[in-house]
């Protein structure tokens, strides 16, 4: 049943997790106002759409309530940074086993020299409709409930844009650079992660987790998906696609194919996609080392390529010998189940342009309806279907 008042939060990893997390609060915004809403899922979490929409349930999606920011360390690029954490998020609490965060709502404890916390609504509307898109055609995802303007401006690469605030729902956000930060702390809060993240002992860990990160990566591979970010720290133990800043698809079987701007030297490419997730498992591995014997993290890392190739098998069977540059679209309508619409590059970039610049969110509107209903022709208009073409140049900002 959903509620029509302040939900109650239950506060899940805090408890299970304190070592980990800081309370923090969202910064005060002028005008925070809903620009999108997921009122099936506001539903499935037993909330009120309507009370979502008041004046007090607005100022809760955010933030008025509060929450926590989670430590974690990664490898970003290669490099191992050994304390991130939520440097612009806020995790509000769970509600009905899932965790409602927000992103772009101000500074926290664990915000860098000079960050302001805050995010750009251009990026956030990406982050929903694309994850909703993911979420659609059946790719474990985080997903979203609502997108906000803040009121208020902030500064980016092309000056002063529209603040904004995702609301992100997940199963947990706990992640590979979660494990790596507990092992620079102590085996007993690896342990205590471990445990947190639902498993019973390290090795059963390492192999879900492996098992969810190929076959999602596989998954990823079918659409065209190229992350643009695959970080440890954005690397989830729950197998869903976690953060989608610098995201894009590639309309071509291609391995260079990459967008994100700061993946200069194409670390992220498509291509490389399947290595990646390989050398972050391994990552993870190491971090478990504190409560697990090496010699079986050794022999479960041994069969990464043995996973890989059942998972790739099950998701493009009767696809042997791929050409380089098949068109993706053609090649998952031939082999059936291929979605009508996807939200390609240049289409999806128009439409938030418009939104940002313009306050005309009807684009953006018509292509979120196309591509979360992407099965069905009749979701968008003929034109939302065609092929855009790589030959279009194509950069993407890590912007959230």
């Amino acid at each position: 049943m959903s509620t029509t008042a302040q939900p109650n939060l239950n506060h899940s990893f805090a408890e299970a997790l304190p070592e980990l997390c800081a309370e923090s609060r969202a910064a005060d915004f002028p005008a925070p106002a809903i620009v999108a809403l997921n009122e099936p899922l506001a539903h499935e979490l037993g909330l009120d759409p309507g009370w979502l929409r008041s004046a007090e349930g607005t100022a809760w999606l955010a933030g008025s309530a509060g929450g926590h920011a989670t430590a974690y360390a990664g490898h970003q690029f290669g490099q191992f940074v050994p304390l991130l954490g939520d440097g612009r998020a806020l995790l509000l609490g769970d509600l009905n086993g899932r965790e409602i965060q927000l992103k772009g709502s101000g500074p926290t404890p664990f915000s860098r020299p000079g960050s302001d916390g805050l995010g750009a609504v251009g990026p956030m509307l990406r982050e929903y409709l694309v994850s909703e898109f993911m979420h659609a055609v059946g790719v474990p995802t985080t997903r979203s409930l609502a997108v906000l303007t803040t009121g208020a401006k902030v500064l980016r690469q092309q000056g002063a844009v529209a603040g904004g605030i995702v609301v992100r729902v997940a199963r947990s956000h706990l992640r590979v650079g979660t494990v790596q930060y507990a092992a620079t702390q102590s085996a007993e809060l690896v342990d205590k992660v471990v445990r947190a993240a639902g498993f019973s002992d390290a090795p059963e860990l390492l192999r879900t987790v492996m098992d969810r990160q190929l076959e999602l990566v596989v998954r990823w591979m079918r659409l065209g998906f190229v992350h643009g970010v695959m970080n440890t720290d954005n690397t989830a133990l729950s197998g869903e696609t976690i953060d989608y800043g610098p995201c894009a698809f590639t309309e071509r079987f291609v391995g260079s194919a990459k967008y994100s701007s700061i993946d200069v030297a194409g670390r992220y490419a498509f291509g490389n996609q399947p290595t990646i997730i390989a050398w972050n498992l391994t990552r993870l591995a190491e971090a478990l080392l504190p409560v697990m014997d090496q010699g079986a993290a050794e022999e479960i890392l041994g069969t990464v390529q043995q996973r890989w190739d059942h998972h790739w098998a099950r998701h493009f069977e009767g696809a042997e010998g791929i050409a380089e540059a098949a068109d993706i679209t053609t090649f998952n309508r031939e082999h059936g189940g291929g979605p009508v619409f996807v939200p390609r590059n240049h289409m999806l970039e128009r439409a938030i342009t418009t939104a940002e610049r313009d306050g005309d969110y009807a684009p953006y509107r018509e292509l979120l309806a196309a591509v979360t209903d992407p099965y069905n022709p009749a979701a968008g208009p003929e034109w939302m279907a065609r092929p855009e073409g790589d030959e279009n140049p194509f950069v993407t900002y890590c912007g959230t």
